[in-house]
């Protein structure tokens, strides 16, 4: 009997193999209970060119000093974060790692969060 966190990193296993094949620039996100964390990370697998998450001093600064970064307004800031950083150095499209996670609250909050900001997926 596989562990919840086995069968997450699992179904990710599927998902990064499949972007594998594209050579695509992806957009990976984290959640754990207090923050959330995406990255951008190049089509060869070897660079992070852009991250963001809310354990950042400045985004915790804007979150307001409790430093919420586990809720849906927090994805969402990180998602808009996310995407200014990845245009400024020269990323427009990316395929979306979920890595495992349900789309859904929090992953989809950051994922719309991107496209409203000009990240194309």
């Amino acid at each position: 009997m596989l562990t919840k966190k086995e069968q997450r990193i699992r179904r990710s296993r599927q998902t990064r193999a499949r972007i594998a094949i594209q050579r695509v620039v992806r957009l990976t996100v984290f959640r754990s209970n207090l923050h959330i964390y995406a990255s951008v990370i190049s089509d060869d697998g070897t660079r992070v060119l852009a991250s963001a998450s809310t354990a950042e001093k400045a985004v915790r600064a804007q979150l307001g000093g409790s430093g919420k970064g586990g809720n849906v307004a927090a994805a969402t800031l990180i998602g808009k974060l996310i995407a200014e950083k990845a245009k400024a150095v020269g990323v427009e499209k990316v395929a979306f790692d979920r890595a495992g996670f349900a789309y859904h609250g929090r992953i989809k909050a950051l994922a719309e969060a991107a496209r409203e900001a000009g990240l194309q997926f």
